[in-house]
Formats: structure tokens, sequence, C-alpha cells
């Protein structure tokens, strides 16, 4: 029998359900599943983010979750980059990527070799870019706060 090799690959910051949701999904979609967590470098360089949560701790909090068997740094922008290196067969992501121009070049790069993406619904009520704007309106009067104790 042919093992499975799942890939799900996010930035893992602020961890919420949604990100919960999505390595558990693809975890019933694969026999091993990979977490590929996005490095610092990555993230400043692809969205123009720095997380708040370093990598370490985030690959150190991904590899806790029962549904991820690995977790690795995802330090390159190219997912066939991380195939070349992880030759997983399926490649998880979020149905916010479905018909969008990436997710389509995504599909086509990794339909040549074989690849199978499958998307996963995403998840509405949480996202790290809403915890991100609540944490920054949240820092102005902590700041204050601190200033006047």
């Amino acid at each position: 029998m042919t093992r499975r090799v799942g890939y799900a690959a996010g930035a893992f910051d602020l961890f919420h359900i949604g990100h919960l949701n999505i390595l558990k999904h693809a975890k019933s979609e694969c026999d091993y599943l990979i977490a590929g967590v996005v490095s610092d470098e990555m993230l400043r360089l692809t969205k123009g983010i720095s997380p708040v949560i370093p990598l370490a701790e985030r690959l150190q909090i991904v590899s806790s979750i029962e549904f991820v068997d690995e977790a690795v740094a995802e330090t390159v922008p190219d997912k066939l980059d991380m195939w070349r290196e992880l030759r997983f067969d399926v490649f998880f992501k979020g149905d916010d990527w479905r018909g969008t121009e990436k997710g389509m070049r995504l599909e086509r790069e990794f339909a040549e070799i074989g690849v199978e993406v499958v998307y996963f619904p995403y998840t509405m009520t949480t996202s790290s870019s809403t915890l991100r704007r609540a944490l920054d309106a949240l820092t102005p009067s902590a700041e204050r706060s601190a200033a006047q104790a």
C-alpha cells in the first residue's frame, strides 16, 4: 500500500481555529501530514508582514498538534522547491486561493508533476489578519496604560 503524503503550508502566526481546521482536514486526506511553517523572512518577502510569534515558537506549536506528523520551516517562496525537498503527493490550501491567479498557477505547476491540490473551506469567523488588526488597535491603549503605571 502506498503512503499518501500531504503538505499544508501556512504562517500559523497567532494560531487559531482556522489553522487547526486546515490541519485536521488535511490529515483526514492523507497518511502522513507535513506542515510547512513559513519563515519570518518569507512572510516579510511574500506578504510584507512580520509575524507576531517567531518561527521557532510557531514550529514548536504546529509540531505539537496531534494531526501533524512533521513540521518544517518553509524558507523558499516557491512551493515547487518545497516539493523537490519533501516529495508530497497532495498540497492543501484554504479555499480563499481557489480561482485566484496564484491558485490556478499552483494547480497547473503541481498537475505537471502529479501533485493534487485540495482546497478546504476558509474559516470565516477567525483569521490572522483580523487578529492582527485587533492587536494593532489594542497596542496604543496598552502603551498608554504602561506609561501611566
